[in-house]
């Protein structure tokens, strides 16, 4: 897979970087963020910078999904580039039956991929319809069977769809200009007759044939095995999410439950704080009866004692 070094200044971040982060951003999203990311580059004094990044055009739909696939699984998608190296090789001199055969391994890796690629479009927000789903696999399927396709997508910044070759597709047989075997005339040699020299020029096609046959089937065999293994971790990793998100809705029911009980706390607390001002204004109010008996009881106590007085001296 292609890499980039781009120019990184002490005044601005790298422009390459921007752009490779600009078309992983989801098709709604990409003007603003476009002009965000322009403005800050010019703001920062980088002119050229700004220009480039403001000319990005916006991705399809389909076109920001092959890249967010390149840039989210580079592993994966570095073998995928290398799939289509070894298919192509293998497609320049194979039989229609081993052809055959590799496209049906091919169907199925990219059909594999394409799934993939849908998951971690919904993943960011975005689910793809049937036709844009058509569009992704026509572009995997364009990797595979172009060079110019595979660096294109190497490069993580497509705009539209790619479209694949017509002459590389399910069901290809070799082309019936390409001379056969037969057709070919052996190399007379000294020390060997016409006839066997074809035959041994044959046998060594065939050998050829079948080793870039393996590879392919080696390479198509690894992709399958790479993809088992992603999706067998993106199960796991969402059983995980189910797994936190269930805990999570189950605190939240409990925090949901504690805050009604703060609530239902709080309001009783307000309720006998309430009841404790009266309660205290009772007393105060009951204190002042008291203190007002007392006196009365006092004075009365007094005045039977000077009447009781009274009568003894008379």
């Amino acid at each position: 897979m292609k890499t980039r070094t781009g120019r990184r200044g002490d005044e601005g971040d790298d422009v390459e970087a921007v752009l490779d982060e600009l078309y992983t951003t989801p098709p709604s999203d990409f003007v603003a963020r476009r002009e965000t990311q322009a403005a800050a580059a010019k703001t920062a004094g980088r002119v050229d910078d700004a220009r480039r990044i403001r000319s990005a055009r916006r991705p399809t739909l389909a076109a920001w999904a092959a890249n967010l696939l390149l840039r989210s699984q580079p592993e994966e998608s570095r073998q995928f580039l290398e799939l289509g190296r070894a298919l192509r090789e293998a497609y320049q001199a194979l039989d229609a039956e081993s052809l055959k055969v590799l496209s049906t391994q091919r169907r199925r890796v990219v059909s594999a991929l394409s799934r993939q690629t849908a998951q971690l479009a919904r993943d960011a927000g975005h689910r793809l319809s049937q036709p844009v789903q058509q569009d992704l696999e026509a572009t995997l399927r364009a990797v595979l069977a172009d060079p110019d396709a595979a660096d294109q997508w190497a490069g993580g910044r497509l705009v539209n769809a790619l479209t694949p070759p017509a002459e590389f597709g399910p069901g290809t047989t070799p082309s019936t200009e390409r001379p056969s075997p037969r057709s070919r005339p052996a190399s007379p040699s000294p020390s060997a007759s016409p006839g066997r020299a074809s035959k041994d020029e044959l046998a060594e096609r065939r050998r050829a044939r079948q080793e870039q046959l393996a590879r392919a089937r080696e390479a198509a065999e690894a992709a399958e095995q790479r993809l088992r293994e992603e999706r067998a971790r993106q199960a796991e990793v969402e059983a995980e999410l189910q797994r936190v998100r269930e805990h999570t809705e189950q605190a939240r029911r409990r925090m949901s439950a504690i805050e009604e009980q703060l609530q239902q706390a709080r309001e009783e607390c307000r309720q006998a704080e309430n009841e404790q001002q009266e309660a205290e204004v009772h007393s105060r109010s009951a204190a002042d009866v008291v203190a007002q008996a007392e006196r009365a009881a006092h004075e009365t106590a007094q005045q039977v004692r000077r009447m009781a007085r009274g009568a003894t001296n008379a």
